[in-house]
Parts: C-alpha cells; structure tokens; sequence
C-alpha cells in the first residue's frame, strides 16, 4: 500500500481525487490551508469511502510544519493541488498569486528532495496555453498566458522540467486541465458556492437555486455556432481518475521522464449548450443575459486528449448530461456549500 500526500487535498478536484485514492487502498495525506475550502469535506470523504485521510492544516510557505509531515510518513508520491485559482483575482493580487503558488512550490520540491521523495503529478491547467493557439490544443503546443494564474502554472511547469534535468531521479506528470465539472454522484462533495469559483457550472447551479436572478453570458457575438464561447467540460470523477492513471504510470515506469497531459473530452460546448443541458438534467429554467465579452476570454477551448488515452490508458466516462445532473444534485443538497 502506497502513501500519497496530497497538497490542497480538501479543495474541489483534491476533495474528489482523494475519494478516489481511498477506494483504490492507498493511504492519503492531506496538507491544505483551508483559505479556499472546508474542513467538513473530510467527514464527507469518510461518508463515501469509509476510510479516512489523515489531515494537517499546513501552509505550504511553512516550511517547518512541511518537512514535520513528512518526516512522520513515508510519503511514496505528491499530488500537488494547492495554490490560490481564480484567473480574475490574480489580475487585481499578482504579487500574492507569484508568492504563494511559486514560493509555495518550490518549499514542497525542496522537502520532497530532502526525503527522497521524487514522484510528483501537477495540477496543471489549460491556461498554459494561452490565446495565440487554436483548439484542439496538443501538449507540444507553445506556452503562454493572458493572467497573472496563468503564468504561475507556466512558470512551474519550467520548474519542473528543470529540475528534471538537473536530477534524474525525479518523475513528474503534468495534467493540463480543462474545465471541471460536476460532483460526486451521491451529492456529499462537489464545488463550493461559498469559495471563489470561476466555473460556469458553479454560477448556472447557483441561478437554479435561487442565489441568482440570472445567468451573466459574457458575449454572444464569437464566431461559434450560436455566438457563444465554447469549452471543453469535465466531470471530475473523471478528472480524478485522471490522477489516479498518472500515478500509475509513474509508479510503473523504469525510465524516469516529466511529461504533459491534457485532461478533457475533446469535444467543445458552448455556454447555451450548457444551459440547455442542465435545464434537461434538472427540469429547471436558467434565465440569462448576454453581456459583452470579457477581455482575455476567447471564441473556442478544448482539448487533443490522445496522448492520455495512449500513454495513461485514461478517457472520460461522462457525458455533459451527467455532469449536469451531478452538480445539480450537489448544489440542490448543499445550497450554501459546506455551510448548509
């Protein structure tokens, strides 16, 4: 049995891989600040698995608190999660977002070196790729970012692979995400409506309970099908088991290598196909309104999620409609989050 410490471990996508690390037998650690999360995600982690993950309520810019957790575990593995996330804050606190996700970071690499500990997976992001590449986007593409979020993913995506370079006893994946979804199916854990979200999911969720008159559709002018921006949406069931196959891969691998993935369908939807989605999925009425387009934002995103299938043996499970129906069935237990 393998322990895999999990940094932000309590958050949306952490919260859900770590479900599915326990139903898999490994042992989990947890690290996580809690700024952007709940700590009664862990006792609904519990409700779905019967098994718990052991928890500690550490920074990772405590480098002290840090290096006490793992030199208590024999960590085997880092799934590494944690870091401040919402592209629209990061323009208004770049400074913050530089400190705590690259500082954050490298204080993780240089206790995980110090305890021998050299198998990593990152939580990565499709913002790498910035606006100059057209979709479907390939891990080969060119990188490069429209916020300050963004470029912290960049920039330790360079961390890594220098440091890969440097000492080949490190292994690292790196998972490209696209946009994440959904909830568990048994509505015990999904997104927090409380916590700073970007997600569209979130909001459309939100208009259906009763939190929002309506829906802001930010441009209604792209040249896509029906003026909307598409986007590659994820269930995160399947995002987590994403990691899961990362893991797997590295664990297996005689070779040490740092290699790029994306994690999506590839297949695009637009914000109206969402919306119609989760009217179906839900049998409630979203009203919303077309504003005018957000700077940054762009007509298409999706993936090329080949190299997944090919090299982690991972593809999606999920269609769009069940992802509707799984946030709808968080969001309508938990209106207020992991406050209600």
């Amino acid at each position: 049995m393998k322990t895999i410490l999990v940094t932000g471990g309590t958050g949306f996508i952490g919260s859900h891989t770590c479900v599915e690390l326990l139903n898999q037998s490994y042992d989990v650690v947890i690290v996580d600040n809690l700024c952007n999360s709940h700590s009664e995600v862990l006792n609904r982690i519990v409700s779905i698995t019967d098994k718990s993950a052991t928890f500690y309520e550490v920074d990772l810019l405590d480098r002290v608190a840090l290096n006490t957790v793992f030199t208590k575990y024999q960590i085997d593995a880092v799934i590494h999660f944690a870091g401040l996330k919402a592209v629209g804050e990061s323009t208004h606190i770049p400074l913050s977002y530089y400190h705590n996700n690259l500082t954050g970071t490298l204080i993780l690499l240089d206790v995980m070196a110090n305890h021998g500990v050299f198998d990593l997976v990152f939580s990565s992001s499709a913002a790498v790729y910035g606006d100059d590449n057209s979709a479907p986007y390939q891990e080969h593409f060119p990188l490069s970012s429209t916020s300050p979020y963004g470029r912290t993913k960049v920039m330790i995506e360079q961390f890594l692979q220098d440091a890969f370079v440097s000492d080949p006893r490190w292994s690292i994946a790196l998972l490209r995400y696209f946009n994440p979804v959904g909830a568990h199916p048994s509505g015990l854990i999904g997104e927090d409506a409380n916590a700073i979200s970007t997600n569209l999911m979130s909001f459309i969720t939100q208009v259906a309970v009763g939190q929002r008159k309506f829906l802001s559709v930010f441009g209604g002018d792209y040249p896509t099908a029906d003026g909307t921006g598409v986007r590659d949406y994820i269930h995160v069931v399947d995002l987590a088991l994403g990691h899961i196959k990362a893991l797997e891969k590295l664990a297996s691998q005689t070779v040490k290598s740092i290699d790029a993935y994306n994690l999506g369908t590839g297949q695009g939807s637009s914000v109206l196909d969402v919306i119609q989605t989760f009217e179906k999925a839900s049998n409630r009425v979203i009203p919303y309104e077309i504003m005018p387009r957000r700077s940054g934002d762009i007509a298409e995103s999706y993936a090329n999620p080949q190299k997944a299938a090919n090299e982690l043996g991972w593809k999606v499970q999920f269609s769009l409609e069940t992802m509707c129906r799984d946030a709808w069935n968080w969001q309508s237990k938990n209106p207020n989050g992991y406050h209600s």
